[in-house]
């Protein structure tokens, strides 16, 4: 791939960040219009999407959004106001740069039109109208502030590897040119011999003048995505308000004083020469000939200022970034590298242990420690807020809203919760479909909602928190809630259930999520098709997680979703039966306790054990993958935690805790249910990982059966 190509590939990657903060930014401007902070984020993202788009060549992209940021620049001074119409725009030109992105040659230009129509419509003032050609052309009018003239000095100095971050300098001092009038002076001296220069780097800097009525925010906003990779001043030269003979003819040691390339003493040793002040500065080697070409640029500049007036100021400041940019790709191959290590260290400890080797065995622990603690961070790396994850619904539950009649809230509980970027991928489908049952099925319209003493607006919840390996989610809905007596009489009728069967309210609510089941009586643009919530259910079975239903009718529905915080490495305990080793997730075991020939014996042929008066069920893993060979005098019980109840699985011997590494199985085991994955161990044999709760539903549905 060629460096322009990685670029390109890093700008669609920025930008589709980008659309997302845009996105955001827009909801919350729609609740609170008057937040200046919020404008100012959409309007830096606009403007970073046109500048990096007319870089790395998306023309379209760059002269698309470029009309859109300056109606928001004349949101941002003022001159527009922020209404729900804006918005709805707004968000209609981010879609349309979206599609600019994923398909550049197959987007329909005339409703790239339409939409820059509509928002210079609301540009006071305006004369666009829909179909004018010139409706697509940007307004340098618009551009403008209040009609303030600032003069200006700038000193930019690229960092040495800005080209690496796919940005053109020249591009940037071209912007600056079409603010107004400018003059610049090009610094070489940094430039090393032909044979050091590293062609990927960048040498020369620049000192600017700039006389323009857009305003210091303009001047500034050039820099705005580039300002932790470069040193910059920006400092104000005039602002009068009027022509002042000093402004327009300031003597050059006056200016290189300001500057600070002298002080007053090496002006005042040379001022009895009678040679001009800039060559006897020279000849006297206070500073060298560039600087006082640059201090003259200067002064012919402002002698060609005719007229000045006070521009409006204000400052902009965005903290330096402390991250990093990593390919998901890059952070995938280090787990995977992380986990190998796991698998040797395992192999090293089982060896020291083996040898008896105290030296050996001292080594082995410090490998063992240094490996936790680099599997800990590396996880970490991986760990994402999974508010990015919620953000994204705040548009769905709108659009939904709009296109169902009804008024829903959106809240959001726990956004700082950390996930597994994996999980959170793979979760984005799910909670779709969870998202758009609760607001078409769950929350009803005003009129209803209000017949019902309910308040007219609807609330949809979004939570999660921590639970262990595990992090809950919450999809909670304040509206109809759940009919257990609809649900069941539609069960019978697809004879899903016996007429007589006796269910539990849970029992019924989990038929919801059953094959080609629905209860809508009409099928909409959402749902009623009767697909979705067995797709959710396999989603979530799949990232080796569950899905719990709870509701009341008339007050709501409540959707927990219990999700892995991570599909890599888990910490397990280590089982066998005969030659056979198996390993139960750690999260989900409580205890270990011994199970004799006498206890099974006083059960009188049930599976079942009494632990401190506590009679808990339990499902011998012999028996279960059908192990040859005889089960030992004394075998062990690990009671684990399934949906708040407490169930035992039988094995030869507890060996330990033990650092898993998930291996998935092949394509031909994929639906071999009961088992999660495999593990190495350290002496090269393979170990089974358990689904603990497929294995427990299974075993209930063949004691239903």
């Amino acid at each position: 791939m060629s460096t322009m190509d990685k670029h390109k590939e890093a700008y669609l990657e920025e930008a589709s960040e980008l659309l997302a903060e845009l996105e955001s930014s827009l909801l919350e401007l729609e609740e609170r219009p008057d937040d200046k902070e919020l404008v100012s984020r959409a309007f830096r993202a606009l403007h970073t999407i046109k500048g990096s788009g007319a870089m790395f060549g998306f023309d379209k992209i760059a002269a698309f959004t470029h009309d859109v940021e300056t109606v928001f620049d004349l949101v941002r001074n003022g001159g527009v106001t922020v209404t729900k119409h804006l918005i709805d725009l707004t968000l209609s030109a981010r879609d349309y740069i979206r599609t600019l992105l994923d398909a550049p040659d197959n987007t329909d230009e005339s409703h790239g039109k339409e939409i820059l129509t509509g928002l210079k419509k609301l540009v006071p003032g305006s004369t666009e109208k829909k179909g004018d050609p010139a409706a697509s052309k940007g307004s340098s009018a618009t551009q403008k502030t209040d009609g303030n003239i600032i003069t200006c000095r700038i000193q930019f100095r690229p960092d040495r590897d800005i080209f690496l971050k796919g940005t053109n300098p020249v591009l940037l001092i071209n912007e600056l040119r079409s603010l107004g009038n400018c003059k610049c002076l090009a610094y070489t001296d940094a430039i090393p011999p032909l044979n050091a220069i590293d062609p990927e780097s960048c040498y020369t800097y620049w000192d600017i003048i700039l006389t323009t009525d857009k305003g210091l925010n303009a001047v500034k906003d050039v820099f705005i995505f580039i300002e932790d990779d470069c040193r910059l001043t920006i400092d104000i030269i005039d602002d009068t308000g009027r022509f002042e003979e000093e402004v327009g003819n300031k003597k050059i040691g006056e200016i290189l004083i300001e500057r600070g390339f002298i002080t007053n003493e090496d002006l005042q040793k040379v001022l009895g020469q009678q040679k001009r002040v800039g060559e006897m500065l020279v000849a006297s080697k206070v500073l060298d000939s560039r600087k006082v070409e640059a201090a003259l640029l200067e002064q012919q500049h402002m002698r060609e200022v005719k007229e000045v007036k006070e521009p409006k100021q204000s400052s902009q400041q965005t903290e330096a970034a402390s991250s990093i940019r990593v390919s998901s790709d890059k952070l995938d191959r280090l787990v995977d590298l992380v986990g190998e290590l796991v698998t040797v260290q395992a192999r090293l400890t089982q060896t020291a242990a083996f040898k008896s080797d105290p030296e050996l065995i001292l080594i082995a622990e410090e490998v063992e420690r240094l490996t936790g603690e680099l599997r800990d961070n590396t996880m970490s790396v991986r760990l994402v807020p999974i508010g990015t994850l919620f953000s994204k619904f705040k548009r769905l539950v709108r659009d939904l809203s709009m296109e169902t009649g009804k008024e829903v809230e959106m809240l959001v509980e726990g956004a700082e919760t950390e996930i597994d970027k994996t999980v959170i991928e793979r979760l984005n489908d799910p909670l779709v479909h969870l998202i758009r049952n609760s607001i078409d099925h769950g929350i009803e319209k005003p009129e209803m909602r209000s017949a019902a003493g309910k308040p007219v607006q609807g609330m949809l919840q979004l939570s999660a928190r921590h639970s262990g390996a595990y992090v809950l989610i919450e999809i909670i809905d304040d509206g109809a809630g759940l009919d257990p007596e609809v649900i069941r009489a539609k069960a019978v009728e697809r004879g899903m259930i016996a007429p007589d069967a006796e269910l539990t309210e849970k029992e019924i609510f989990s038929l919801v999520l059953a094959p080609g089941f629905s209860t809508a009586k009409a099928i909409t643009n959402v749902s009623g098709r009767g697909v979705g919530m067995d797709v959710v259910k396999r989603a979530i079975e799949n990232l080796r997680g569950s899905i719990d239903i709870s509701s009341r009718k008339g007050t709501g529905t409540t959707i927990t979703l219990k999700i892995p915080l991570t599909l890599a490495i888990i910490e397990g305990l280590l089982v066998n039966i005969d030659e056979e080793h198996f390993v139960l997730p750690l999260s989900s075991v409580e205890e270990c306790i011994e199970l004799t020939r006498q206890d099974v014996a006083r059960a009188h042929g049930r599976q079942i054990a009494n632990v401190r008066g506590e009679i808990i069920p339990y499902i011998s893993l012999r028996e279960q993958f059908a192990v040859n060979g005889s089960a030992p005098e004394i075998e062990q019980i690990v009671i684990t935690s399934i949906d708040g109840h407490r169930v035992g699985f039988v094995v030869d011997h507890v060996i330990g805790e033990h650092q898993t590494v998930i291996k998935t199985l092949g394509r031909f085991y994929k639906n071999v249910e009961g088992i999660s994955g495999a593990t190495i161990l350290g002496d090269g044999t393979v170990a089974l990982i358990l689904d603990i709760p497929k294995l427990y539903q299974n075993v209930e549905q063949e004691v239903m059966l």
